[in-house]
């Protein structure tokens, strides 16, 4: 029987553009973004694009792990400690095993129907909101979690869930409002340099010094 090849269920996902992080003075980190693009129906949206740090896909798959006891989970590249984020060739594998291993979680059905997973490639929230959306803890389900995660709803919807918490812990103002300051994003672009290293093209460059113990994104305080 033929079947028209646009009928054929597909999910290519692909690991690209790393950013370089500056948490403070002494903590940076790379993180990558992460395009989905598919026709199957185990997916809400059919492309996608959010970033995640190596030390968010450790989280995935210990999460994958607890959900699938009975079966040998696709392996993350290494710890490394001796990663260095202004090495090309460190980033470049990485970014290749983190791939590989998206590729075969992908591939197993199993592993489909953990809503973590999807939560993780197809929103925004972090891997704290992520346990809790999936618990049902929030205001917002996985599917608006997804459907939205480029909008204000799921923000207005926390903003709706602190000022409750605030005011019902408030015991001497009538104000339960915490206005917290938007994160100043100083995100660092790799660009691959003619002379095959990563050229680091920002204000932050300064930050790139010879390898240090603190630019080692596995060490435990910058995962």
């Amino acid at each position: 029987m033929y079947i028209e090849p646009y009928l054929l269920e597909f999910i290519s996902v692909c690991v690209q553009d790393p950013r370089l992080h500056k948490e403070d003075m002494w903590h940076t980190y790379v993180d990558y973004e992460i395009c989905l693009h598919t026709n199957s129906m185990c997916f809400r949206k059919k492309s996608s694009s959010v970033r995640r740090r190596y030390s968010e896909f450790v989280w995935l798959r210990q999460c994958l792990e607890r959900n699938a006891l009975i079966m040998e989970l696709p392996k993350l590249p290494p710890w490394n400690p001796f990663f260095n984020l202004s090495n090309a060739h460190h980033v470049v594998q990485r970014m290749k095993g983190l791939k590989e291993f998206l590729e075969n979680v992908l591939h197993t059905p199993l592993l489909l129907s953990d809503s973590r997973l999807h939560l993780f490639l197809q929103s925004e929230l972090n891997t704290k909101k992520i346990e809790k959306c999936a618990l049902g803890k929030t205001r917002y389900t996985v599917a608006e979690a997804i459907q939205r995660s480029h909008s204000s709803y799921i923000s207005r919807l926390e903003d709706k869930e602190s000022c409750d918490s605030d005011y019902e812990s408030s015991s001497s103002s009538g104000y339960g409002v915490s206005l917290e300051t938007p994160a100043q994003d100083n995100s660092v672009s790799f660009f691959p340099g003619a002379d095959g290293h990563l050229e680091l093209c920002s204000c932050l460059s300064e930050s790139i010094q010879p390898p240090t113990p603190e630019l080692y994104d596995d060490s435990p305080s910058s995962l």
